[in-house]
């Protein structure tokens, strides 16, 4: 069972989450304090992290930075009341898998979490590739990491790792915009979009040692993913 820590100071909508996830079959931990929610980390595994924004003493994104140091593998889910666009964007530039706006649809954060540990799931099975050859990099989505010529590694988020693999999956031939939207997000929208394009622009820089790697932008249709042999 996968167990979800839950990030949430409003003591009522804590609790009304909390109940409706474990009712829902969710192995789930509720705290209401950022600092709490590292010494935790340090004592337990947990597959999915849904982290409130507003937060008294340490806000969501500081959190979220320092939980991206620390763990680096471990997915999170922002859940804030601060809608702008601006705020959105920032969240999924520290590396959110997915961001919901209060007042939460208790239903639809239940499809998005199970839709995301499915797609968890499917990364973590036999069937995933140890090591893939990109250029003189090294890709082990396994780990979610990417080394260059063994002396530089990076270590990938989980929406990250999703990403490149897709592209590889699809080298040298376009991604659409869909496609990638619709498998990796798991929804074809604005926000997701531009939310997609900050994760280019993280892989592009990343790949960006090997001349004969490149992610270009088809105005309108998506990515083609070119690595020249």
């Amino acid at each position: 069972m996968n167990k979800i820590l839950l990030l949430e100071d409003d003591n009522a909508l804590g609790y009304l989450l909390s109940e409706y996830l474990k009712m829902k079959n969710f192995h789930l931990r509720w705290i209401s304090n950022s600092t709490e929610a590292l010494v935790l980390l340090e004592k337990e595994k947990f597959d999915l992290l849904i982290l409130d924004v507003m937060m008294p003493e340490m806000d969501g994104f500081t959190l979220a930075q320092k939980i991206k140091d620390l763990y680096p593998t471990i997915p999170f889910i922002f859940l804030t009341a601060r809608s702008l666009k601006v705020d959105v964007l920032k969240g999924f530039s520290f590396g959110a898998v997915d961001y919901l706006k209060k007042p939460i649809d208790e239903e639809e954060l239940v499809v998005r979490i199970q839709a995301l540990l499915a797609r968890l799931n499917v990364a973590d099975s036999p069937t995933t590739y140890d090591q893939i050859k990109i250029g003189d990099y090294c890709f082990m989505p396994n780990v979610q990491q990417l080394k260059y010529n063994d002396d530089y590694t990076i270590s990938l988020t989980s929406r990250e790792s999703e990403l490149l693999l897709f592209l590889w999956r699809h080298k040298n031939q376009l991604a659409t915009h869909k496609e990638i939207l619709t498998t990796i997000w798991g929804e074809n929208d604005y926000f997701n979009k531009k939310s997609l394009n900050v994760f280019i622009s993280h892989l592009r820089k990343y790949l960006s040692k090997d001349s004969n790697i490149s992610i270009e932008n088809i105005h309108n249709k998506g990515f083609l993913f070119k690595v020249l042999d």
